[in-house]
């Protein structure tokens, strides 16, 4: 099947994006999904600070176990709806028999989605310290600067950036940063894997034997694929390939250290990669969900062909 067909389909979907997109919409749209899909498999890996369950979900029965996740960040929640329209599409095609080609290559590989990392941060980007309680108001407010909007906030609810927490060079990004304590963003925490959200990540990474990773962020249009020239020669060429498919640029990055995808190229030696879609501003507006969607789908395609 042409990738570039993928997200075409002919009814209304479960997942869609309104006025913004919370944890509660995602335990909705998840549960309909199930229902639609019984055999779609969800399980807990780990639960934030607040005590939010961080699902993970499992699509397909072949041997390689490849893995996405989404909503690192909290202000950029749009990569969780993302991320399950994604499953939704796979599903459809799989089980309607829409596609053979789905079929198979969900016989050759196993998928397991973490699509929302951060629903304490998701949450809180939206709704602003109300939601937390007021046992954290006053110390959120004081982190963002005393200001009650928090649509540019990054970081779990501690303060801390989920994305600057793993042991690949934490050291040398704590000292990059240059941030000292629990902020919007850009704070490493007191030590890496400090937090419940990253500790979840990094021991399904550490259990599952994936193949490969990707990380979904907002904004830019790029494909992050290398590590400190830790990872393996084919990661260049996937990289090239998720590129062609999306209309996205493959980028060598430099000066960057602890995220998720370098942790993962330096601890196995197997392609990682961030992705960065769509473009602007963070948050990214809901209106623009449906075309970043149509770029990203195939290229999420081609990154389960691998």
């Amino acid at each position: 099947m042409d990738s570039s067909q993928f997200a075409d389909r002919a009814d209304t979907p479960i997942v869609e994006v309104c006025d913004g997109y919370r944890y509660a919409d995602f335990q909705a749209q998840s549960m309909e999904l199930m229902r639609k899909y019984p055999h779609l498999c969800r399980r807990s890996i780990g639960r934030s600070v607040l005590g939010r369950s961080i699902d993970c979900f499992m699509i397909g029965n072949g041997p390689e176990r490849v893995h996405m996740n989404g909503a690192v960040h909290a202000n950029e929640w749009i990569t969780t709806p993302l991320l399950l329209r994604f499953m939704e599409d796979l599903l459809e095609h799989a089980c309607s028999q829409r596609s053979e080609a789905i079929a198979h290559l969900l016989q050759q590989a196993t998928l397991w989605i973490v699509p929302m990392v951060n629903p304490d941060g998701v949450d809180l980007a939206q709704d602003g310290a109300v939601m937390a309680g007021d046992s954290w108001r006053s110390c959120l407010l004081a982190w963002n600067d005393g200001h009650d909007d928090f649509t540019a906030w990054k970081a779990n609810i501690r303060g801390v950036d989920l994305n600057d927490q793993f042991p690949a060079c934490w050291e040398t990004e704590r000292e990059r940063r240059q941030v000292c304590g629990p902020a919007s963003q850009d704070y490493s925490g007191p030590c890496p894997l400090s937090e419940p959200e990253a500790q979840a990540l990094a021991e399904l990474t550490d259990t599952v034997d994936f193949s490969r990773v990707l990380s979904l962020h907002t904004q830019g249009r790029e494909i992050y694929w290398n590590y400190r020239d830790q990872e393996p020669p084919e990661a260049e060429a996937l990289a090239d390939r998720l590129a062609a498919a999306s209309g996205y640029r493959a980028v060598k990055l430099s000066g960057s250290d602890a995220g998720y995808k370098d942790w993962f190229i330096m601890k196995f030696r197997r392609p990682g990669y961030t992705v960065e879609a769509g473009e602007g501003k963070n948050p990214l507006p809901p209106e623009q969900f449906d075309s970043i969607y149509r770029d990203l789908a195939p290229l999420l395609l081609e990154f389960i062909r691998g």
